[in-house]
């Protein structure tokens, strides 16, 4: 392939790519998008489907009362305050129009229906990931300033004398040749969870987690920022998703029964964590417990609670599948899972006593998940039981950005000419995640970027 110009090259044919590329285009700028494997999508296209938006019609017609100031409140405070203010505001600042951006390019949301990682309230919504991204693709396809290019590798980033970024090294069937971009360069590359020495570097505690998520996801786009000096934000907080069955191969999500009332004991059979936390902070705990397995244990009132919309949620699947355990009794459970059965008799019966008083001394768990929902004992035969590992799903860390999604060096100086969003992007998460927010950030700060690198002055 040539040698050829365009206004701006985008990195990465994700949810944050396409957002990226649509919105340039939307600016009246020239694009092209560029994407190493033979199809786009990446992990967007096969993750769980849920946005965090605050304040939509579909909350109203649910009688959720949301807002942007509480969405702030709720990420900050999930964070523990380790995220980037900035970041996170600029995440909040935009997320309205994104949602209604979205809707307008024809994607479809299910009703707002249940709270969960992370949230004050209910405001997870929901797509269908593929075809989402089958959408956008033809979009971008149909629009004449944009060229898709896949199967195509970037290497490089290349710099003027000046300091600027001003183009791509790539390579493909074609041969290798270099992309100019007149105004920016948007980096959309996704995260790092497929390359095992780069988590082992940032994150050993994951060595033994089960690793899930796009194949493309091997840091390219991270170690070429990285050699011009990007900074980084939140690589101390790489952390797996709880709830993925150790042993399954067919289902690519969690369950999250612990979000409608489960508890997780450990293989003695106890309680070791606050079950309404971020599922991040979970895997966490999980994965420092013998083995790094642990069982979510709930009844048939729990169990009825599944909602077959919601992969996490999705508990007859499971069951049908053979990935949740059932038993008339809570001892008959503890001798399938081979667990003390004192142990998980007495648990339970101490677990039940907590949420009659009202008061958990033991953890302090308040509420089902985050500060939503009542605790509710575990009671009713049959007795469920599904094992759980720690699974990295994505990175959540990586390029630290400003407001305008300008990449910053580690002098606190940005990388003149540019940009990144979506999962390779830090900052947004802290220390920890709330459920939409990973999604969320690939079509707010796509679309920041976007418009960013097409506002640029040509060079």
């Amino acid at each position: 392939m040539a040698d050829s110009v365009t206004d701006c090259v985008v990195v990465g044919g994700g949810l944050a790519g396409f957002a990226a590329a649509l919105t340039a285009a939307e600016a009246g700028a020239q694009v092209t998008l560029i994407e190493k494997l033979a199809e786009f999508g990446g992990s967007s296209a096969i993750c769980g489907g849920s946005f965090a938006f605050a304040g939509t019609d579909l909350q109203r017609a649910s009688g959720i009362e949301d807002s942007s100031d509480l969405l702030f409140k709720d990420l900050r405070e999930v964070g523990e305050n380790e995220n980037d203010e900035r970041v996170v505001r600029a995440y909040v600042t935009h997320q309205h129009a994104t949602y209604e951006w979205l809707r307008r390019q024809g994607v479809p949301f299910a009703p707002v229906i249940m709270a969960s990682s992370g949230q004050s309230v209910p405001r997870s919504h929901q797509v269908d990931p593929a075809d989402m991204m089958r959408l956008l693709a033809r979009r971008a396809a149909d629009n004449p300033l944009i060229t898709l290019l896949r199967s195509t590798r970037v290497r490089r980033l290349v710099r003027s004398e000046s300091g600027r970024v001003e183009a791509v090294q790539a390579e493909n069937s074609g041969g290798t040749f270099t992309l100019t971009a007149r105004r920016g360069i948007v980096l959309a590359s996704g995260g790092f969870n497929q390359d095992a020495e780069l988590v082992h570097r940032f994150a050993p505690i994951c060595d033994n987690a089960v690793f899930v998520g796009g194949k493309g996801n091997t840091g390219d786009g991270l170690r070429m920022a990285w050699r011009l000096g990007a900074d980084f934000r939140d690589v101390s907080f790489i952390k797996g998703t709880f709830g993925k069955h150790p042993i399954d191969e067919t289902n690519d999500h969690s369950c999250l029964a612990v979000y409608k009332g489960a508890i997780a004991v450990n293989e003695a059979g106890r309680r070791y964590v606050d079950e309404s936390i971020s599922y991040k902070l979970l895997g966490d705990a999980c994965l420092r417990q013998a083995n790094g397995v642990t069982y979510q244990i709930f009844d048939q009132d729990v169990f009825d609670l599944g909602d077959n919309r919601l992969p996490i949620m999705d508990f007859e699947r499971r069951f049908e599948h053979g990935l949740i355990v059932k038993a008339d009794t809570l001892e008959q459970l503890a001798r399938l899972l081979e667990l003390p059965v004192d142990a998980v008799v007495a648990t339970v019966a101490e677990y039940n006593g907590f949420v009659d008083a009202g008061h958990d001394p033991q953890f302090n768990r308040k509420n089902l998940v985050h500060h939503h929902g009542e605790l509710r004992r575990i009671e009713r035969a049959p007795f469920y039981a599904c094992p759980s590992t720690a699974a990295v799903y994505g990175t959540y860390c990586g390029l630290c950005v400003d407001a305008d999604m300008r990449v910053i060096d580690v002098f606190g100086e940005p990388i003149e000419g540019l940009y990144a969003a979506g999962e390779i992007v830090g900052g947004l998460h802290g220390a920890a995640y709330m459920t939409g927010s990973s999604l969320g950030k690939s079509g707010i700060f796509g679309r920041i970027a976007g418009r960013s690198a097409a506002a640029a002055s040509e060079r």
